[in-house]
């Protein structure tokens, strides 16, 4: 059976040359149209869906507007954005992670540039990936309250015990779809004092990931930033990889790590690739790194962590397939034997802050 498509766009062309492209893949069907949001909030309080390609900019309830109705009245629905504002309107395009979108594409201004192989290829892989996700679930005020207390807790006990791992650790983290929401889980719970640097793959298009970074920062007692050419790693700091290159670390001749963008063709379809930079701190001087691998379509991670196990000691955190989007990356390096533990999303942050401490008060 076909997976039943919603689409929602105010452009009579727009909504048939997108339905044009997803009817030619016998795996959808696009079963319903709408021309803007309150439309589309009508079908979807009345009917179930396996994907929605929603626009953004439309008459009587934008695509932002509808997602905050859905959130509102907890109708779950598996989105994704399609909209010319998704390219360089990367803050639209975070808003719309936030309230519930699982992923998103840039579509062409012109209709005619939607026919090109590249734009239906992409849109037919994203939206098989949206389909085959885990709803978004709308956590309570309540839940989300207690998940911070536990995480406060846990870093209250690290204080107090002054836990200070040896040696020189690193944190690096794989992530995709889902990722940006996820990441707003354990970004924001890690204390100011953690005794490493953080790096994060989150797999994300050129223009999306400083933006991305921006909003994480402003979440967090930990400063985060989208990584640059050069930049030195500093413990407490979150370096975001760069959209559109591959983020490996290197020893300077200073005997600092710092940050090198290369620029390979993509990898496991992404680029950047959560390989090339687990495969980099094989090389790095560090003594211990904390691998944690969260939800995503594929395989990025499991290759690189293999590969980086043999060289370091490693500690691998999977994230578990009920928290997960999309249970792919972290599934793939369970199945290699390469994760020492599998943990819900909330309790990552407290997982990475026992395995790497904090700085004492007098360091």
């Amino acid at each position: 059976m076909p997976k039943k498509i919603l689409v929602v766009d105010d452009s009579a062309l727009m909504r048939r040359v997108l339905c044009d492209i997803i009817n030619s893949d016998k795996r959808f069907q696009v079963v319903a149209r709408a021309t803007n949001g309150l439309e589309a909030f009508d079908l979807l309080s009345r009917n179930q869906y396996d994907a929605v390609v929603l626009d953004v900019n439309m008459p009587k309830m934008n695509g932002l507007e509808l997602l905050k109705e859905l959130r509102k009245f907890k109708i779950s629905a598996k989105v994704m954005m399609a909209s010319t504002d998704t390219r360089e309107g990367a803050k639209t395009t975070l808003d719309a992670l936030e309230l519930g979108a699982l992923d998103f594409i840039h579509k062409p201004d012109s209709a005619i540039d939607c026919r090109v192989d590249a734009f239906k290829t992409e849109l037919l892989r994203i939206l098989d990936v949206v389909a085959n996700s885990k709803p978004p679930v709308f956590e309570s005020e309540e839940k989300i309250r207690e998940n911070r207390q536990t995480t406060s807790k846990m870093v209250d006990i690290v204080r107090r015990h002054t836990v200070r791992v040896p040696g020189r650790k690193v944190v690096a983290i794989a992530s995709s779809t889902g990722g940006p929401k996820a990441l707003q889980s354990v970004i924001p719970k890690l204390p100011k004092e953690l005794d490493t640097p953080v790096l994060v793959v989150q797999h994300m298009p050129k223009g999306f990931t400083a933006s991305l970074a921006e909003r994480l920062n402003d979440l967090s007692s930990v400063a985060v930033r989208e990584a640059k050419e050069g930049d030195e790693l500093e413990a407490g700091v979150v370096y975001i990889a760069m959209g559109g290159m591959h983020m490996n670390v290197k020893v300077s001749p200073a005997g600092r790590h710092t940050i090198h963008y290369s620029d390979e063709p993509a990898r496991e379809g992404v680029k950047p690739c959560a390989n090339y930079m687990y495969e980099s701190l094989a090389d790095s001087r560090f003594d211990n790194v904390v691998c944690v691998v969260m939800t995503g379509m594929g395989a990025d991670g499991t290759e690189g962590i293999k590969n980086l196990k043999a060289q370091k000691q490693v500690h691998v955190i999977a994230q578990d397939q009920n928290s997960s989007t999309v249970f792919g990356m972290p599934k793939s390096v369970i199945n290699a034997g390469l994760s020492d533990q599998v943990v819900p999303l909330e309790q990552i942050a407290q997982e990475i802050i026992l395995h790497v401490g904090v700085k004492t008060s007098n360091v």
